[in-house]
Order: C-alpha cells, then structure tokens, then sequence
C-alpha cells in the first residue's frame, strides 16, 4: 500500500491546497485502510482506488468540521462564533442585488444593455463604446439616457 502514498498526498494536495494538510488527511486514509488489509489486497477491486475515496471523503467531512467554519462548542452543547476568528462578511445580500440587477439588465434591448455594460462593466467613455459598437456618439448618449430610464421605471414599478 505504500506505493500508493505519493498518489493519495498529490491527490489531497490539489484539493486542499496545502502539503502538511495533505500529509495529515493521506495518513489518516492509511490508518483506515490498516484494519482492512488483507480484504483490500484480495478483491479485484483497486486499492488506490479505494484510498482515494476514502480520502476525497475525509476531506469533505474536514470542510464540514466547527473547525473550519471557526465555531467552538460551549458547555452546555450550544455553537457559537469562535470570538479569535475574524468574522466573514455575509454576502447574501449583495448576490441577491445582483441577481436582481442582472434580471433588470435581461429586461433591456440588447442595443440598451450593450451599452450600460460598455459603459458601467468595461468603463469605457462614450467616445470608445461608440467607437467599439460603431455607431455615432449621440445614438451611445441616448442608448444610454434611455436604458437608465427603463431601469428607474421598472426599480419605482417594483
């Protein structure tokens, strides 16, 4: 089984993206496959296979652990925020306000949209969106105008 140990580090390493964690999660593979030996030498079945699984899965239930998520069990068995740990910002409500942007956007003409995105998304000026597009620099000045009035009009419907 030793021969499969540089296969199972290289495999938990490109998971997790560190060496010493790697070595820890493959050790602990082959400290489960200890009892399982003879069982695991006789099959048909692979064995790098079958520690590669193993490990895949120990890795799932690390990403799982109060450890990685930096809570800590109190006393009375209740879960709080490790008070070490800086806190994460929650990003819910910036993925929602995009999700809804986007929706807004799709509403647009693809003319209307192309240029809000040439002028917002890419931060060109007026001169170059028209320049990209080609089309003249008052149809971009009023593409614009026009698309920013549909989107105050359906944000005052909602």
């Amino acid at each position: 089984m030793a021969k499969h140990a540089p296969a199972v580090i290289a495999y938990a390493e490109k998971i997790l993206q560190d060496r010493h964690l790697a070595e820890d999660i493959a050790q602990e593979a082959f400290i489960r496959a200890w009892p399982h030996t003879e069982r695991l030498c006789s099959t048909a079945g692979s064995i790098r296979g079958w520690l590669l699984t193993v490990t895949r899965h120990l890795i799932i239930d690390r990403s799982r652990s109060s450890m990685v998520r930096n809570e800590i069990v109190g006393a009375d068995g209740s879960i709080a925020a490790d008070p070490r740990a800086g806190t994460l910002p929650d990003h819910a409500e910036s993925v929602a306000t995009s999700m809804h942007t986007l929706g807004l956007l799709h509403d647009l003409s693809p003319e209307h949209r192309r240029v809000l995105l040439h002028l917002y998304v890419f931060e060109h000026s007026h001169r170059e969106t028209a320049d990209l597009i080609g089309i003249p620099v008052g149809t971009v000045k009023s593409r614009h105008h026009y698309a920013l009035n549909a989107l105050r009009s359906r944000l005052a419907a909602e």
